[in-house]
């Protein structure tokens, strides 16, 4: 396993495809972890958290990206958020995927659920976030980023996302790619994009192989005279603090503090990203509204 999870971007030198390429082994090791997720969940939420990363790489100072996922699979919602420093959070409503499917189906697609919808919300310091969504197309994730991208953005793209588990269900091997094409594009330059992306080996089995975000992308753009523009590491990072969780309970309808405060117990609030436990006595709940 690689030591460090991280992103490159890349354009071509004539100015007409970018490309983005992340290894993050690591950071979905992290997710599964954290969550407690069968091999399908750790799957599932690996590819959402890299495709977090990959859409994020154009981010810039204190811009945020998130993408939600919800739908009528076992998995219910699953969601990853980003920033521009490399800083990648997940979570996921239910970490088990049930049984596998009977009839051949893919196992991401039954779990995640056909019928749902992707949300993509761009924070990027305006008055409101931006915030798009798309139906499902095919519930594996990367089909479905590309989806968005081609259809909302207007940005033809070819995303690829993999995350590789070993007999014991361990994370070995996560990551994937990100191409998109920029004004004037010539048309057969896609077709050669898809014709030597359809002909690689899975992606899955380049990372097992060890190859590099820099060897993947030499691969997919194979011909196409291209240089690095950006790279930077990768890792989880999660947002919550005690004064986030205190302003959050501050939040709360007086009633329902004063419920809690009345309450023999401690009262915990666990974070869903990174799964850290906030304490808090019925005294310092009852200060809470002073």
């Amino acid at each position: 396993m690689s030591n460090n999870d991280y992103l490159i971007r890349v354009l071509s030198d004539d100015g007409t495809l970018r490309a983005t390429a992340a290894l993050t082994t690591r950071l979905v090791a992290d997710l599964q972890q954290r969550h407690g997720t069968d091999p399908v969940a750790t799957i599932a939420l690996g590819r959402l958290a890299t495709g977090a990363a990959l859409l994020g790489a154009q981010l810039k100072g204190k811009q945020r990206l998130a993408l939600m996922v919800e739908s009528n699979g076992p998995l219910q919602r699953l969601q990853a958020e980003t920033d521009a420093d490399g800083a990648i959070r997940a979570t996921i409503r239910q970490p088990l995927s049930g049984p596998p499917p009977e009839d051949g189906r893919s196992a991401v697609a039954q779990a995640v659920g056909r019928a749902g919808f992707l949300h993509v919300i761009r924070d990027l310091g305006m008055k409101e976030p931006y915030h798009s969504t798309v139906q499902l197309q095919t519930s594996e994730i990367g089909e479905d980023l590309a989806y968005y991208l081609t259809s909302s953005e207007q940005v033809p793209s070819a995303v690829s996302l993999a995350v590789r588990l070993n007999e014991n269900a361990e994370v070995t091997a996560a990551g994937g790619f990100l191409i998109q094409a920029l004004p004037g594009c010539p048309d057969d330059r896609l077709q050669q994009l898809e014709q030597t992306i359809a002909a690689l080996p899975p992606l899955s089995e380049l990372l097992v192989e060890g190859k590099t975000p820099e060897q993947v992308l030499q691969l997919v753009l194979a011909g196409i005279d291209h240089h690095q523009v950006g790279r930077y590491q990768l890792r989880f990072e999660c947002r919550c603090n005690l004064r986030r969780i205190v302003e959050m309970l501050r939040a709360l309808p007086a009633e329902e503090r004063r419920e809690l405060a009345g309450r023999e117990e401690a009262t915990t609030v666990t974070c869903e990203y990174c799964r850290k436990s906030y304490s808090f006595t019925p005294d310092e709940l009852a200060g809470l509204g002073s």
